[in-house]
């Protein structure tokens, strides 16, 4: 783990492996869901995956100044400058895809391309993002996985130290992103040329299909991609497919 001082944030990211750079961000869950799919992804392509940690996610402070998902993707832009990074690909999973979305309406010259995976943002009001914040662990998981007995998490019998953990991701989601959505995305989404996929597990019911197939529509050329036997999380539940769909 690098930790590196932007704009007077202190950032958190790992990289891994050789070759294109591939910023990958994770969603409300943390940065332990996308750790396994940079490993994977470092090791069976010739990728430079760089993850950051969303400050206040895994135990990192968090500034009182940065708190929307706008910022978020701000100092992402401001990363990669730092880093001197072209021709990136920006992955994102749930939140991480909004804040893609939000970086490729930053039109830095250093993104070639986007691709969001079960992303939130924008509101469909035929098809809400459920309330998450209103859920129980178990609830998650179950609209969350297509076999959710593999991924049910008990708090119980974690650590205190893993609580504090759980807690603080919590606690920083309800920060950046209570609503799950921004009511002015969707119109604003009409002004990005960054070319996208966007990339859909068919038994997401946190947010559905339908709903990622909106957020394609908002996007001008945008390419969807349905997953079948997958739910919200196809870097955990279907690593491999969602691999090949990178290609």
């Amino acid at each position: 783990m690098t930790t590196i001082e932007i704009s007077g944030v202190l950032l958190s990211f790992t990289e891994r492996g050789a070759g294109r750079p591939v910023l990958l961000l994770h969603g409300g869950g943390g940065p332990l869901t996308v750790a396994g799919f940079a490993d994977l992804l470092a090791a069976e392509r010739p990728a430079r995956v760089i993850t950051p940690v969303h400050p206040g996610f895994g135990g990192t402070p968090r500034p009182d100044g940065l708190a929307t998902i706008g910022g978020l993707a701000a100092l992402y832009v401001a990363l990669l400058d730092e880093l001197g990074l072209d021709d990136v690909t920006v992955v994102g999973n749930s939140i991480g895809g909004w804040i893609a979305a939000e970086m490729a309406l930053l039109g830095s010259g250093r993104v070639r391309d986007i691709v969001l995976v079960d992303a939130v943002g924008i509101e469909v009001p035929e098809h809400p993002v459920v309330d998450f914040f209103g859920l129980s662990f178990p609830e998650i998981a179950q609209l969350s996985y297509f076999a959710p007995e593999k991924f049910r998490i008990d708090p119980a019998a974690m650590t205190p130290e893993q609580q504090a953990v759980l807690a603080g991701n919590r606690a920083a989601l309800g920060t950046y992103a209570a609503a799950m959505t921004d009511p002015t995305l969707r119109d604003r989404l009409a002004a990005v040329t960054t070319p996208t996929r966007v990339i859909w597990g068919d038994h997401d019911r946190i947010v559905t299909p339908e709903y990622g197939r909106a957020l394609a529509a908002a996007i001008p050329g945008a390419e969807f991609v349905l997953m079948t036997e997958t739910g919200h999380l196809p870097q955990l539940e279907s690593p491999k497919r969602l691999l090949a769909l990178l290609d």
